[in-house]
């Protein structure tokens, strides 16, 4: 049932960002073209402050459509305003239909899976693909991946890869929704650079990361999601098995939102000897790792884990987050540590990387081009400075009411792209992966997939015999 406190939560979550960021202005320039949230709020304030009439409920629901939760903006305080806008509207209204379908790559990808062919077969039919738009709301001219014969997980299942192997060094993939459903081969170029680097591989029960349902505001979905594979990930990291994900979206959400003010909980400050009015902070600037001491009674009121994740075990999420590696920064590790294969066959190209928003915002550098510059014939040149987004934003950018926004979001570096004419696109998102798709005529690879190969090229790969 609807209520006027429901209504007011919602609207006081949003309207709390519209002043907290009017108040500021930092963004009114730095992030005036790399976001469409920022321009359209200052514009919301600005015809305010003239008109002397409040931002209304509908504009500001309007307003928060428009974040992606692209991690660009410096403050984390205002994409989780967003969402608890969105949250609370959720638990007054429900879900959409429309919305739950799109969102939901991890059900969307089982049901596809029963009969893929037919599916297939079924969106090639205008009437058809035209209805099935219709209902999940997205936009018409917007194309969609054909539907893989086998989904990876599958695929894992039937080539052992849900068995504990009995060798080390080991792995534990958590493949993500869009790789393990629609680009099943990305998962499979994963697998074989692991395999190839004599890295066992396990493939534990996983669930979607959380973030399609966290972005439409479906919190009680998205808990459940997280809490299933904080459980099973966390299991595999006490059996001793390195943790990795090959989607920058995935890493973003386990290794950054998850572990958000998860430090200023009592269970955090208790575990490193905090004192009664001291509230430690981890600092780790330069390269030193240690803590800020500060007041308790000065910031208690302020500095508490009271974020989206907070009803989940604090040192738990600080467990997975400190745990889990991009797969990118798994190999560049290997790299350092003298550890990875380095004996690459050519493969020739000139191609573009481009790194995504979610990957960048992880703090890891650009651990890829690394591992690429070592493959003979292969030039990458990267294009894309700090604050280019594609502007897909998940299954966002498939939405009839966000395909134009999306477009013209990341037409800066679409141009950038088109400026270097390259032979292929090279991307670890998959969500950019889907967009370069939908407006550029050139292939586009995940660098998993350029080094598995090149790996191939040079030999058999001493790898077992999968089945497709």
């Amino acid at each position: 049932m609807t209520t006027l406190q429901d209504d007011n939560r919602s609207e006081k979550a949003l309207r709390g960002v519209l002043e907290t960021c009017a108040d500021c202005d930092t963004c009114r320039f730095l992030m005036d073209d790399s976001c469409l949230f920022f321009p359209e709020l200052y514009r919301l304030y600005d015809k305010q402050q003239e008109a002397g009439i409040p931002v209304s409920q509908n504009e500001l629901q309007r307003l928060s459509e428009l974040c992606t939760l692209c991690g660009l903006c410096p403050c984390p305080d205002i994409p989780a305003g967003v969402i608890r806008g969105k949250t609370e509207r959720v638990r007054r209204q429900g879900v959409p239909l429309a919305i739950d379908l799109l969102a939901d790559v991890q059900r969307f990808g089982r049901w596809c899976g029963w009969m893929p062919g037919l599916a297939n077969l079924a969106l090639k039919f205008p009437p058809i693909a035209g209805a099935a738009k219709r209902l999940a709301g997205i936009h018409p001219r917007r194309r969609l991946p054909a539907i893989a014969p086998h989904h990876f997980f599958a695929w894992a299942r039937r080539n052992g890869l849900d068995r504990h192997p009995d060798s080390s060094p080991k792995a534990a993939y958590f493949a993500g929704c869009t790789a393990g459903y629609l680009f099943p081969e990305v998962a499979r170029a994963a697998v074989a650079v692991m395999h190839h680097n004599g890295i066992a591989v396990f493939v534990p029960p996983q669930q979607c990361c959380g973030m399609p349902t966290l972005v439409e505001g479906d919190q009680r979905t998205t808990l459940d999601r997280v809490r299933f594979n904080l459980d099973s990930l966390l299991e595999t990291v006490s059996n001793g098995y390195d943790l990795v994900c090959s989607c920058p979206t995935c890493g973003f959400l386990m290794k950054v939102l998850l572990k958000q003010r998860a430090c200023y909980s009592p269970a955090y400050q208790h575990s490193v000897q905090a004192g009664l009015d001291e509230i430690k902070i981890p600092s780790r600037g330069s390269g030193i790792t240690g803590f800020i001491s500060l007041k308790r009674s000065t910031y208690q009121n302020l500095l508490k884990d009271d974020g989206y994740f907070a009803a989940i075990d604090p040192l738990a999420r600080i467990a997975l987050s400190d745990s889990v590696m991009d797969m990118g920064e798994y190999l560049g590790r290997l790299l350092r540590e003298g550890r990875l294969n380095t004996g690459f066959g050519g493969v020739e190209g000139r191609m573009v990387y481009f790194a995504p928003c979610h990957q960048r915002e992880q703090g890891i550098g650009s651990p890829y081009e690394a591992v690429l510059s070592r493959i003979p014939g292969l030039i990458v040149e990267r294009v894309g400075g700090a604050m280019d987004c594609c502007g897909m934003g998940g299954s966002l950018g498939l939405k009839k009411t966000f395909h134009e926004a999306s477009i013209r979001l990341g037409s800066p570096v679409i141009e950038k792209i088109r400026s270097a004419e390259p032979q292929a696109i090279i991307t670890d998102c998959l969500s950019c992966r889907l967009q370069f798709t939908h407006l550029l005529p050139y292939p586009v690879l995940h660098p998993l997939e350029i080094i598995s190969r090149s790996y191939a090229s040079v030999c058999d790969c001493n790898q077992p015999s999968f089945s497709r």
